[in-house]
């Protein structure tokens, strides 16, 4: 199931954002390299960033978005987690 993460900076998230990259980034890989990203990246008003990822279930995609380094280190000070239904590009 695909699962949509906002991640929304805190105030100095822009700052901590470049310390902690290459670990939040790993983290990505990891899910990546099992084909379960579908996109990811900075919202470009610099409010946060965006994530469409497959788990199994809700509390995968929750724990997944706490461990994650920029929760951890205080980059992102709020998470939404949103269930997500592809439509386009269809799947084939």
């Amino acid at each position: 199931m695909k699962f949509v993460i906002i991640g929304y900076d805190g105030p100095e998230g822009e700052a901590k954002r470049e310390i902690h990259r290459t670990a939040h980034l790993a983290n990505l890989e990891q899910l990546d390299k099992q084909g379960r990203v579908i996109l990811a990246g900075p919202l470009t008003d610099k409010a946060g960033s965006l994530l469409v990822l497959e788990f199994d279930t809700r509390d995968e995609a929750e724990e997944f978005a706490r461990q994650d380094p920029y929760t951890i280190h205080g980059v992102f000070t709020r998470l939404e987690i949103h269930p997500f239904m592809q439509v386009f590009p269809a799947l084939g």
